[in-house]
């Protein structure tokens, strides 16, 4: 909340938190007392403050602006403009574009005083960034103050009656203005009835909102209005009550204008004198307000922030060339490292091929020797196990369970039963499990698992010499010679025959 400033030391608004500032500042502001206002304004300009604190930003580009402000209502403009273009570089600088529409509205203001035009191309500009409606109104009306001082009375016309059109969606605190600007149109068309009839609805309005500036002004254009119908009396009524709000507020524009419509007065009743000595406060009042050396500050600061956005986009310009090169120059690097990378992976990629080429030849030579190992088999049966026969084992009872053994071993129902174990096999050669395991062992020099693999393997490629094996899958022949898991017959398979069932089945294809 704000503080009322008599309670406030110098060291007091220090403590004060940003936001008590802002408060405090637009509290003073609001009631006209300005000096308070500013100092609040300027602890908020010159506190030091993070880049990346947006709202501080903000805060910051606002002060610069209501500070703009109180110098232009003290007539100050040269103060009020560099404060305006110090808020316009923090606005660009920041990106905080829509409070844009305030800065060139209040820097077209300073720009009305001396050069209607460019106020006129501020307003303009203003216009293209995002407002409410209630700025909207303000620039509208300040357009046609521009037009009506240019003498530009039907363009005037139409940018009063687009505002007043607008305010009426508002409360009356934005139409007093308004209504001034139509009530000067009709002075200037000469309807003096009609001038007359809105200087009074705006002096109302000005009253009934504490508008004291307007008021004054209101009261000071109704003298102008009455010395020109010839009303003297009229005239010097309303700029008595202008003249003593005036001079109270420091109005001194007000008071200039007051200086000059009461010399006027006296020279049309013949009282040179006064009328010399009104003139001479009018154009010393004129001389602090409106002066070459200010119009002349002005100018410069224009030039200097022209200058100055040229040179940041200048080096805008210097630095995106500078990320463009560095740009291209990792572009190269990445280029170079996709090269070799894409290199190296060919030569790997080659070499892969080429043991796998040399692993293909090999599979083939192997399954070759597997094939004429079948045949060997197929045409002469007993000789497979004739090592068997000149074993050491001369006990008849174990060459008997031998015989037993290897014939009904070639039974493939009998052993390519997944279910099929040592165990069973005892149980149908009417022994036991361990003289069988024996027997296997001394006689065959291998345990049951892989006695077994043998016969289910030498089964298995059988199969795929004599099946259509555009019919089966490897699975499906797996399990037909006892297998219950693909793995450990493929396991089995290039265990024995040095080749994967995989490839066997694919050369069996190409060969069928």
């Amino acid at each position: 909340m704000p503080f009322v400033a008599a309670q406030l030391s110098q060291s007091d608004f220090l403590k004060l938190s940003v936001q008590q500032l802002v408060d405090t500042g637009d509290y003073f502001f609001l009631r006209n007392n300005h000096d308070t206002a500013l100092i609040c304004y300027s602890l908020l300009m010159n506190t030091p403050f993070k880049e990346r604190d947006l709202e501080r930003q903000k805060r910051v580009i606002e002060a610069y602006n209501k500070s703009a402000v109180i110098y232009y209502y003290m007539c100050d403009y040269r103060s009020s403009y560099d404060l305006l273009i110090k808020a316009l570089h923090l606005c660009e600088k920041y990106d905080y574009t829509s409070y844009l529409s305030k800065i060139y509205t209040n820097i077209g203001n300073v720009y009305y005083h001396f050069n209607k035009d460019l106020a006129k191309s501020y307003y303009s500009n203003a216009l293209n960034f995002p407002q409410d409606s209630a700025s909207v109104v303000v620039l509208l009306n300040n357009l046609g103050a521009v037009e009506l001082e240019n003498n530009n009375l039907d363009s005037a016309a139409y940018f009063l009656n687009k505002s007043l059109q607008i305010s009426k969606r508002h409360n009356d605190h934005l139409s007093s203005s308004i209504r001034n600007n139509i009530a000067s149109l009709y002075q200037a068309m000469q309807l003096y009835d009609s001038a007359f009839y809105y200087y009074r609805l705006s002096l109302d309005i000005a009253k009934k909102n504490h508008q004291i500036e307007e008021e004054a002004r209101n009261l000071s254009d109704l003298s102008q209005l009455f010395f020109k119908v010839n009303k003297i009396d009229s005239a010097l009524f309303y700029i008595d009550l202008s003249n003593a709000i005036a001079q109270e507020n420091s109005f001194l524009r007000i008071l200039a204008e007051n200086y000059l419509t009461l010399s006027k007065i006296e020279e049309t009743e013949g009282r040179t004198k006064k009328a010399f000595e009104h003139f001479k406060k009018y154009n010393s009042l004129k001389d602090s307000i409106l002066n070459v050396e200010n119009l002349g500050d002005i100018n410069q600061l224009q030039r200097q922030y022209e200058v100055s956005k040229t040179n940041q986009q200048i080096e805008q310009l210097a630095i995106e060339q500078e990320i463009k090169s560095r740009t291209i120059h990792y572009q190269k690097i990445i280029q170079r490292i996709t090269f070799t990378v894409l290199l190296l992976t060919s030569a790997v990629l080659l070499f892969i091929f080429l043991q796998h080429r040399r692993l293909n030849r090999a599979y083939k030579t192997l399954f070759e020797k597997n094939i004429k190992i079948i045949e060997l088999q197929e045409n002469s049966p007993e000789k497979h196990f004739e090592k068997y026969k000149d074993s050491a084992l001369k006990d008849e009872m174990q060459d008997e369970l031998l015989d037993k053994i290897l014939m009904l071993m070639k039974d493939t129902s009998i052993i390519c039963d997944t279910e099929f174990s040592l165990d069973k096999l005892a149980e149908l050669v009417q022994s036991n499990h361990t003289y069988v395991s024996q027997v296997i062992n001394a006689a065959l020099k291998k345990n049951f698992r892989s006695f077994l693999n043998d016969y289910r393997i030498r089964e298995a490629q059988r199969l795929f010499s004599e099946l259509d094996l555009t019919k089966y899958t490897l699975a499906s022949i797996a399990y037909q010679v006892g297998y219950k898991s693909p793995t450990t017959f493929r396991n089995a398979f290039k265990e024995i025959t040095g080749v994967t069932p995989n490839f066997y089945f694919k050369a069996m294809q190409e060969k069928g």
